[in-house]
């Protein structure tokens, strides 16, 4: 017969409570993690008769916790990063050149220099097998704190990610926004103000994109209107596909711009805001990560790779 332990512990019952625990609501965790909301509140219902107190209850339509849901909470964040730091321990004492590295990019990001790079360290590290994850920012964020990924390539600096005590940045490149369009009337500025950009409908990332959302606090801080968005895309693929074809208006980073040179046609035109809008291209990890050394061999590689040629001149200069 299973202890009381074994039944808290003994499935994914305590990752179903983070993820309503961070939700705070039962549909949009469920979708999360690809289950049903029956399944959801079934298995939740279970914990609640394992410890036996109720962890969450309603007002109105609002889902809040109960004292005995934030101690379970605290527990279970306590007990992942027990987890997280016993695997990092183990990890440290392995081989720089076998294993597994698992890396998390950020869908909105130009990804060919990065892909180019894995090429080139598999050739010099035919042992260690990269697995590469394309993922929103909370999917990013969501695997850091599980352990699920060794490191994030994101954009910097995010405010959605509260607790930084564990993780460490390392810089990659410092990026400009670029305002672009296909308004003749525009086409030979230096700079574009953002209230010159309001006058056509725009093309977006989703709203809880990171750069859709560093556009949306830019014009709200300047007491703007926020652009007007009809059509959202996860990709600067699809984004700049859907300018060319429509004329709207968008925000696509330097780095996909210039990757794009050949490809943005003559009536296409790129400018930085004014002012501008910047942010950092960075790897993100939980700090003893870098101890492991298949993960430090592997930044180091990265490094080197960029100090030949730098990763935007790397993106001009692709095939």
């Amino acid at each position: 017969m299973k202890t009381t332990q074994e039944n808290i512990f003994s499935s994914k019952t305590l990752s179903y409570f983070l993820q309503l625990s961070e939700t705070m609501n039962y549909t949009q965790a469920s979708q999360i993690l690809g289950i049903t909301q029956p399944a959801l509140t079934q298995q939740i219902k279970k914990l609640e008769r394992t410890v036996g107190a109720p962890l969450f209850y309603s007002i109105g339509k609002k889902l809040r916790m109960t004292d005995a849901g934030l101690t379970m909470l605290a527990t279970t964040q306590q007990i992942y990063e027990l987890l997280n730091k016993a695997t990092d321990e183990i990890q440290q004492s392995t081989s720089a050149t076998q294993g597994e590295i698992s890396i998390g990019l950020l869908s909105s990001i130009e990804d060919r220099v990065i892909e180019d790079f894995i090429t080139v360290y598999y050739r010099e590290h035919p042992d260690v097998r990269v697995t590469f994850y394309t993922l929103s920012r909370k999917e990013i964020w969501e695997r850091l704190e599980n352990n699920r990924i060794d490191l994030a390539i994101m954009y910097l600096p995010d405010d959605s990610i509260k607790n930084w005590k564990p993780y460490t940045a390392k810089s990659i490149m410092n990026e400009d926004l670029m305002f672009v369009h296909s308004n003749p009337a525009l086409a030979n500025l230096e700079q574009v103000r953002l209230k010159d950009t309001l006058s056509s409908d725009w093309v977006t990332y989703p709203e809880t994109y990171y750069i859709e959302q560093t556009v949306r606090e830019i014009y709200k801080n300047h007491l703007l209107d926020i652009p007007k968005s009809v059509a959202r895309f996860s990709t600067p693929n699809q984004i700049l596909r859907f300018a060319k074809q429509t004329g709207t208006f968008t925000a696509l980073p330097n780095s996909y711009v210039a990757s794009q040179k050949g490809n943005m046609g003559e009536n296409m035109h790129a400018v930085p805001f004014e002012p501008n809008i910047k942010f950092d291209l960075s790897f993100v990890y939980r700090k003893d990560k870098s101890e492991i050394p298949r993960i430090a061999s592997f930044l180091q590689a990265f490094d080197t790779y960029l100090a030949d040629k730098n990763y935007l001149t790397r993106l001009t200069t692709l095939d």
